[in-house]
């Protein structure tokens, strides 16, 4: 069954970094090509930088990252420049390692979203520890899934930018609200090859409301999912504010902006 296309593909060469925009790029187990592929390691704590902790890292979000021809990544900075290790470190007060590879039971802090809502993102406010990748193949640095698929219905209902929640595909759908609930435990196919099964609703931080690079402050997009879209993303966990569900890959393929995607009920099953 028809239920959309792609409208937009992002990458993300570096977590929590603003990401790049693409027309086609290959996906295969571990996700989109370049996605991810790197963070910056606060050596102090040995966990993950992420604007997740924005009290810390909302500023990572003023930088921006694009994959090289060769294999590698630059970083650019608010002004426009070239930004390495050493300015970042610099930057935040704090040394940090960019890094290729994700160590076992590597971690992330976030910050409680409804008290970042309620107090702002320079208060002290709890925060959880988060094990990176636990619905992910080895490597790459991924919240939970390697892919983050949301649509253009979402969009509308929470009046938010796509580049707030970070997806790497914005589908185009009709109809209102948040319709990507309904595809959670189904299988997507998407051009001639890819197919994904969407595994879970996705839990909104604080992230969304926060500067991205000239997007100013919106803390609307944590506020409309809070009230309008609370779900349990996996058992045992509480009601959460969602926007946009996550994906594994069960069929490497390309994909392009403009791509069918059309929900299936064949059974196909990750090797």
């Amino acid at each position: 069954m028809l239920i959309g296309s792609v409208e937009r593909l992002r990458r993300y060469p570096v977590k929590s970094l603003l990401g790049e925009e693409l027309s086609a790029a290959e996906v295969d187990r571990r996700g989109l090509a370049g996605d991810r592929e790197r963070a910056l390691l606060d050596l102090a704590t040995g966990r993950v930088a992420s604007a997740k902790h924005p009290r810390l890292w909302a500023g990572l979000l003023r930088y921006s990252a694009a994959a090289t021809a060769d294999g590698g990544v630059a970083i650019t900075g608010p002004d426009g420049r070239g930004a390495d290790e050493t300015e970042l470190s610099e930057a935040f007060g704090r040394k940090l390692a960019l890094i290729t590879e994700r160590q076992p039971g590597a971690t992330v802090e976030r910050a409680v979203p409804e008290e970042v809502l309620a107090r702002g993102i320079e208060a002290e406010v709890s925060f959880t520890v988060n094990e990176l990748g636990r619905a992910a193949p080895e490597g790459g640095f991924f919240d939970f899934a390697p892919l983050h698929l949301i649509t253009s219905s979402t969009l509308a209902a929470v009046d938010a930018e796509a580049e707030r929640y970070r997806p790497n595909l914005v589908i185009r759908t009709e109809g209102e609200g948040f319709v990507e609930n309904a595809w959670v435990g189904q299988e997507l196919m998407i051009g001639p090859t890819l197919r994904l099964r969407v595994v879970v609703p996705t839990p909104r931080c604080a992230v969304p409301t926060l500067r991205h690079g000239p997007l100013p402050r919106r803390t609307g997009a944590l506020r409309i999912p809070a009230e309008r879209n609370r779900l349990v993303p996996l058992e045992g966990m509480p009601e959460l504010p969602c926007a946009g569900v996550y994906a594994q890959v069960l069929v490497p393929g390309r994909i392009e902006t403009g791509d069918a995607v059309r929900v299936t009920d064949a059974d196909v099953r990750v090797n």
